[in-house]
């Protein structure tokens, strides 16, 4: 469906776009005066510049232990990208660029649940080609808030969400509709140096009686993301990025039909594609199997929902229920990467991969609430659901030179090689899987003590399905079809909080949680014999957890903090390693067989166990003086191995301090980050990133001639340092010149917006 409406989406989108001037014009003159006049029904609820101030009700980011950050801050922070989004605003939120995963709390990909508009978003986990991610697919000028919440809240968020939740809310027509007025919009364009990446942006809404609509969209266009090398050629000495040119672009449409009786019914429409096309001179010698010029990669990452959209907010005091919301929907994501090349010495001829992941999914997810007295205590009982059916499918589609392969044993000669290489095939077969959640919890208001008492039960059940096709029948390794995964879990969860006064709360959370192995942890096969293999594990156990939280939540934005200290411990967490040779003979192989990389698998890792504290903390004064900072220090480790645990990132601390004027403001944020931990000799790739501290500067302009416009600039890392980001490297061979690993240098961005 949104396939069909896209070129309609981008030509509604481009010609509202360029009425905005005309629109401007008639509502300070002869549009004003209509709207003073006109008997048209004007909504109640407006809200005004994208700051809707609170997540769904009863959905799982509802939740103490949530932060937000709105489109102004995203907006004045000129963050365009999930890694902008952990640099100062959420410093204990990373992001994995050679995987495509959130990391949050030490935990990562599968492990950390991301939504756009409480609608789960898969991470395409493809562990044999390294076709992973697709969470990074909404475009940031389409949002009105990022809601982070730390820590699994198993009676919400539910499976994958050990770690946490990254929860994207898309704009809303009301986000763009001031009071008093029935249309709104907004334009954006911004420059960066880091990747000399333009782009822009333009949304605008249009109510009229109770029907509201929405476009937006957005193109971007730039190139590689730079290091802070300086040394160009070919090869593994190389240190500066290999060039890439990237595009990107979204679409996004909303019709939303105010009803009688606090009811809403809408339709939502959304797009979302990258496509990247790479020169990999660190792969390429000039007498070395590629020779300059002949091997380039791709990639690409999309994503297509369509959903119907319901909500209530109950007018009358006895309403059966007092809120509720539901999305019936459909999506489609979609991870490519691959490359093209031509071989100069090993097997002479071209050869290209394209290797893909992809989703489908179809689901309904919603929750509803009512508040009753009881005894004398206020009760506010909420109810949830999570139901989805989904077909998950992985291939790789490439050509080369080798010719078709012996009727009996291997390639030998000058074509050994191509006994590795195994393409037009899948390594993972298709999926059909369903996944059914139902939760309750009670937030039970204890007289007048200040006491919130919250228990919480959630039951989850999943089911995969695995199907043979001629494509996973190709397989290398001659894979027979592996049995059904399905497992179920109950899942509870108990808050206290207490309000010490108006605006400070201290809580404590105990929760558990629940993880499902991926389709790809259980099912891929990757090699043959003569070379090695890589397999899943159909008999992974689901991981889970229980997470101990002591917190407050002090003052609010102009003085305020949070404070979270936590322990969460880990059963049956998943992980690969390589296999003995008893290991293997348990299983029916011979690991002599497979004697050029031997075999590895996942297993479950018996006990873990990730711990930290987590700080913030602003001032804003009466002057236009502001201050602020964040901590986030972690420590994993994985105890049945006696080692650490990769993924958790080493400790971080921001500090900011600004000044703003009611037109104008300038800022300071100091970024320090520890080295991370010594190798700890376990075997596999892993690189130690040192410490650093950067610093960045900030100013904004509103100028008073043009209304509704606003300059935000940057200088970041103003002196240059060369850094490293723990989270995108420290699975990276140690093969290559280190600094072509690190971060940008100093860069610049600026960016304009308009409103309208």
């Amino acid at each position: 469906m949104v396939a069909r409406y896209r070129t309609l989406l981008m030509a509604c989108t481009g010609l509202v776009a360029l009425s905005l001037p005309s629109m401007t014009g008639a509502q300070d003159g002869k549009g004003a005066q209509d709207g003073a006049g006109s008997d048209a029904t004007v909504l109640e609820r407006v809200t005004i510049k994208g700051q809707r101030l609170a997540a769904q009700k009863g959905s799982a980011t509802d939740s103490p232990l949530t932060s937000q950050t709105t489109a102004e801050t995203l907006d004045n922070r000129q963050i365009t990208e999930i890694e902008d989004l952990g640099r100062v605003v959420e410093p204990g939120v990373n992001f994995n660029r050679s995987t495509g995963a959130v990391n949050i709390r030490g935990l990562e990909g599968p492990r950390v649940l991301t939504t756009v508009d409480g609608i789960p978003l898969p991470f395409l986990s493809d562990p044999t080609r390294n076709a992973t991610g697709g969470l990074d697919t909404v475009n940031f000028s389409s949002l009105s808030a990022v809601d982070v919440m730390r820590g699994a809240d198993s009676s919400r968020a539910g499976p994958g969400a050990l770690g946490g939740v990254l929860a994207y809310r898309t704009l809303e027509p009301e986000d763009l509709i001031g009071e008093g007025r029935d249309w709104g919009g907004i334009a954006k364009t911004s420059y960066d140096t880091a990747d000399r990446t333009w782009r822009g942006a333009v949304a605008v809404a249009k109510r009229i009686d109770n029907t509201s609509v929405l476009f937006q969209g957005s193109y971007g266009k730039g190139h590689e993301r730079d290091s802070n090398g300086d040394i160009g050629g070919y090869g593994t000495s190389r240190t500066e990025a290999n060039p890439a040119d990237v595009k990107d672009h979204n679409l996004l449409f909303k019709l939303r039909q105010e009803l009688a009786g606090g009811h809403m019914l809408g339709i939502t429409l959304e797009h979302y594609r990258k496509d990247r096309d790479s020169d990999l001179r660190t792969s390429q010698a000039l007498t070395g199997n590629y020779r300059p010029g002949n091997y380039d990669g791709k990639g690409e990452v999309e994503r297509d929902r369509a959903s119907i959209d319901y909500k209530f907010e109950s007018q009358e005091a006895d309403s059966l229920i007092d809120s509720m919301w539901a999305s019936l929907y459909i999506q489609k994501s979609k991870v490519m990467d691959g490359y093209d090349g031509f071989r100069s010495t090993s097997v002479i001829g071209p050869i290209g991969r394209e290797n893909s992941s992809d989703e489908k999914d179809f689901g309904l997810i919603g929750a509803a609430q009512k508040s009753l007295e009881i005894g004398g205590n206020r009760h506010v009982f909420t109810f949830g659901f999570d139901l989805a059916r989904l077909t998950s499918e992985q291939y790789s589609a490439g050509y080369d030179n080798c010719g078709p392969k012996p009727v009996r044993g291997t390639y030998t000669g000058a074509l050994s090689a191509c006994n590795n290489l195994h393409t037009n095939q899948a390594d993972t077969p298709k999926v059909d899987g369903n996944r059914i959640g139902f939760y309750i919890d009670d937030e039970i208001s204890l007289g007048e003590t200040g006491f919130r008492l919250t228990p919480g039960l959630r039951f989850d059940w999943v089911r995969y399905e695995p199907q043979m096709t001629d494509a996973f029948a190709r397989n290398a390794s001659r894979p027979a079809l592996p049995g059904t995964f399905e497992d179920t879990a109950v899942t509870p969860k108990i808050r206290l909080a207490y309000d010490v006064a108006p605006e400070i709360e201290l809580y404590g959370q105990w929760a558990m949680g629940f993880r499902a192995p991926t389709t790809g942890e259980l099912y891929s096969r990757f090699g043959a014999e003569g070379t090695y293999l890589r397999m899943g594990n159909p008999n992974l156990e689901s991981e889970t957890s229980h997470g101990f939280e002591l917190g407050a939540n002090l003052g609010d934005d102009a003085f305020g903090g949070r404070v979270n200290l936590f322990y969460n411990r880990y059963k049956n967490f998943i992980d690969s390693r390589s296999l003995t040779a008893a290991e293997a003979a348990a299983i029916g192989y011979n690991l002599a067989d497979y004697r050029q990389g031997g075999i590895s698998s996942y297993t479950n890792i018996a006990r873990a166990e990730i711990f930290g504290v987590e700080l913030s903390a602003q001032k804003v004064f009466a002057n236009g003086l502001r201050l602020g900072g964040g901590v986030s220090a972690l420590k994993g480790n994985d105890l049945e191995n006696h080692t650490f645990l990769r993924s958790v990132p080493p400790l971080k601390a921001v500090a900011s301090i600004g000044y703003d004027t009611e037109s104008w403001g300038v800022g300071l944020d100091l970024i320090g980050v520890a080295a991370s931990r010594a190798d700890d000799g376990k075997a596999g790739n892993y690189f130690r990133t040192p410490g650093y501290g950067v610093v960045d500067v900030t100013a904004w302009w509103e100028p008073e001639q043009v209304k509704g416009l606003r300059i935000n600039a940057g200088v970041y890392n103003v002196f240059d340092r060369t850094y490293y980001d723990y989270s995108s490297v420290r699975s990276n061979a140690a093969g290559q010149a280190r600094e072509f690993y690190s971060e940008p240098g100093r860069s610049f961005k600026i960016s304009l917006t308009q409103r309208f």
